[in-house]
């Protein structure tokens, strides 16, 4: 399994590190643990953040960053190796393992973090943290403060200063290494392969949770720990609702079925949508609407590349989308009126796409300065249009009606254009139809 090398945890802490202000610290605590229900657990995820630094998997952790810390500039504090709980709920790094497996220079018990912690806050000017992301954290934060606070007619120097530490990490994170989209190639390509795996085995009868189960198949064959989001399984009409999870209806003959689904390998996303007939076999409107589609997906792909702005891709969709649906006679008027008066928002009503990584729906802004922000080598993002004609639009034949297409991909900003990471699932209608057309040999 292709993971995120050690060596590259330590260089992103110094990047980190090197932005900071002199006489600074940085604390940041691991994601809590979620109750699903009564006393039974959610399957952990790190906090991404936290992951980025670390790549330590475990809960009730803090890192502690303070460049030029003459005895180690990198402190975890994490559980303790016990072992009876162990016996119970898996291996722990401990403290050793902090230092030799995970890079830390100094490691500490998490019980020790109120008697420890305070100290190495002290005398330090700033404190940079995830403010206002985790509440309780915040709230023991203030608590070591005020430690410090409480001993100021000692001699004792509380920060005066705090500041978010999401700007800096959420931009570094936005550009992506070769390290990680190696990761993140990976990611896509076991979804590709969990996609063509449910058009084999789309036909009539079966329900949306048939489809959803030989994803999540081929998701943990292929090493993957989980989705990297709710699967999406939307069959006729549900492929109208944008987040439709329910994933309980039958698929119909005569149906298109719209899934959206994809991975999530050492907690990188891969982001895939397709849309493909129940039968194998699209219908004259299906195929228009299909079509249209991925023509303007084609389109956006040719704006993505360095120097070109975050919105000209969804911009050519747009135009692409809006021309088509005047040609099938679904929107009346000239293009450029029906662009600037938005009509197009009835069939085609979210954005183009958005920033790709640990999360699905990546940090990063998406506009500098108030200008929308310039593509550079390494950006990762998905290219997502769709239209959508609601099952209940009287403004068009009926012919037209209850038709969701969606086509996603992953792409990587690359030096001359952009690299489509998910490009091993069939997109086109003459591919679809071949494929899902052997597997019904197959099974015959």
């Amino acid at each position: 399994m292709i993971h995120i090398p050690k060596s590259e945890y330590s260089r992103r802490r110094k990047a980190l590190m090197a932005q900071m202000e002199p006489n600074s610290i940085a604390i940041l605590p691991a994601a809590a643990v979620a109750i699903r229900n009564r006393d039974v657990e959610h399957v952990y995820r790190q906090d991404s953040d936290f992951q980025y630094l670390s790549g330590f998997p475990e809960p009730q952790a803090v890192i502690v960053l303070i460049p030029g810390r003459e005895h180690g500039e990198y402190i975890l504090f994490c559980r303790e190796r016990n072992a009876e709980r162990e016996l119970w709920d898996g291996l722990r790094a401990g403290q050793e393992g902090a230092i030799r497996d995970f890079g830390a220079d100094d490691a500490f018990p998490i019980t020790d973090i109120d008697d420890i912690l305070p100290g190495l806050i002290e005398g330090r000017d700033r404190v940079y943290s995830a403010m206002g992301s985790n509440p309780e954290f915040d709230r023991h934060l203030m608590d070591w403060i005020n430690v410090i606070r409480s001993k100021a007619n000692l001699g004792a120097q509380p920060p005066n200063e705090f500041v978010a530490l999401d700007h800096l990490l959420h931009d570094m994170r936005l550009y992506k290494s070769a390290a990680e989209v190696k990761v993140m190639r990976e990611a896509a390509r076991i979804s590709a392969q969990a996609h063509i795996r449910a058009m084999q085995a789309s036909r009539a009868g079966l329900h949306e949770f048939s489809l959803e189960a030989e994803l999540d198949y081929e998701f943990r064959k292929g090493g993957a720990k989980m989705p990297a989001y709710g699967s999406i399984v939307a069959a006729g009409r549900n492929s109208c609702i944008l987040h439709y999870q329910q994933n309980d209806a039958v698929l119909k003959d005569g149906d298109l079925v719209l899934i959206d689904a994809g991975c999530e390998i050492d907690c990188y996303a891969s982001d895939i949508t397709r849309t493909w007939p129940v039968n194998g076999k699209y219908s004259p409107e299906q195929k228009a609407i299909y079509e249209l589609v991925l023509a303007s997906q084609e389109a956006a792909f040719a704006e993505i590349a360095p120097n070109k702005h975050w919105n000209q891709a969804h911009e050519a969709t747009v135009r692409v989308i809006t021309a088509g649906l005047v040609k099938l006679g679904l929107l009346q008027g000239e293009v450029d009126e029906l662009i600037a008066s938005e009509a197009y928002k009835a069939f085609y009503m979210h954005r183009a796409g958005h920033w790709l990584g640990m999360d699905v729906h990546d940090v990063g802004e998406y506009k500098v300065g108030g200008e929308w922000r310039v593509l550079e080598v390494g950006m990762a993002l998905t290219v997502e249009p769709g239209i959508y004609i609601a099952p209940d639009n009287q403004n068009v034949a009926k012919k037209w009606r209850g038709i969701g297409v969606r086509i996603e991909d992953d792409v990587v900003v690359t030096k001359t254009g952009c690299e489509i990471l998910t490009n091993g699932v069939p997109k086109t209608v003459a591919e679809i139809e071949a494929l899902m057309a052997a597997a019904r040999t197959q099974a015959a």
